[in-house]
Parts: structure tokens; sequence; C-alpha cells
């Protein structure tokens, strides 16, 4: 029983460890999705796009992307792994993360997967702008939501 005490102990020191240069991470991307969110409003929406543009519109959706999986698939994993809650979908974590008021609604989570994977499969999008607006209106919501999730981990951890 002391055996599976002390590997539980460590495991869950692997895991804030894990969770701490998580946090890191995520600070860091943030940081240049808001950067590239204010280039993308700057152009604003158009039905055509230049090549410089569009690469500023590829910076905001991979940088979203980044930020979106840092939070959803590292850190709010592990803070409920941490937590010993038991919550192994994805669905589960943003339910969880609304009964606890981590975000105000599940589903804005949800979202931001679910956006998170439109972008990683884009090819099957017929209008490219299409996303790029998408990601524009969702960022601040991602942002927001990266913030309180750090606010919620300094107040209980």
């Amino acid at each position: 029983m002391r055996l599976e005490k002390q590997k539980a102990n460590f495991l869950k020191s692997l895991i804030t460890e894990q969770l701490a240069m998580d946090l890191s991470y995520l600070d860091r991307s943030m940081h240049v999705l808001a950067y590239s969110l204010g280039k993308a409003r700057k152009i604003g929406d158009k039905k055509a796009y230049t090549i410089e543009e569009l690469d500023v519109y590829e910076a905001l959706t991979s940088r979203y992307a980044r930020t979106a999986d840092i939070l959803t698939q590292k850190i709010i994993k592990n803070l409920f792994i941490i937590m010993q809650e038991d919550a192994k979908t994805f669905i589960d974590r943003c339910n969880l993360a609304e009964k606890l008021e981590i975000v105000d609604d599940a589903m804005s989570l949800y979202h931001i997967r679910k956006l998170r994977n439109d972008i990683a499969h884009e090819y099957c999008i017929s209008d490219i702008s299409e996303i790029f607006q998408e990601v524009v209106a969702s960022a601040e919501v991602l942002l927001d939501t990266a913030k309180r999730v750090q606010n919620y981990i300094d107040k209980t951890l």
C-alpha cells in the first residue's frame, strides 16, 4: 500500500512539473496569438487577400491551433488528472470545467477545440476566408479562456 502511494505521489509530481512547463508554453503562445490577432484585425475581411495578408492569417490560424492544443490537450487534461477528476473524454473535461466555473459555458471550450480541428483540416473548407474570420472572432474567447484557466490553477494548486 505504501509503495502505491509513493508511486501516486511521484506521478502527481511529474504531472505537476509538466503542467508548469505547459503553462509557460501557453503564456508564450498567447502572446504571439494576440500579436497575430492584432495584425489580422487591421487587414479585416476581404474577398481576396494579398500574399502578405494570407501570411498574416496563416500565422494567426497556426497560432490559434497551437494555443488551443496547449490549453485543451495538455493543461486542462493534466489539471484534472492532478485533481483526480474522472474526465476521460474531451466533452467530459468541457462539462467539468463548466461545473468548476473555470469556463462559463462548456460549449465555448468545445467550440475552441472544434475550430482547432477545422484549422487542421482546412482543405475541407471551400472558402478559406470563412475560417480566417471565424478564428478572428474566436481568438479573443480562446485568450480569455486561457487566462481563466491560468487564474484557476493559480488559486487552486
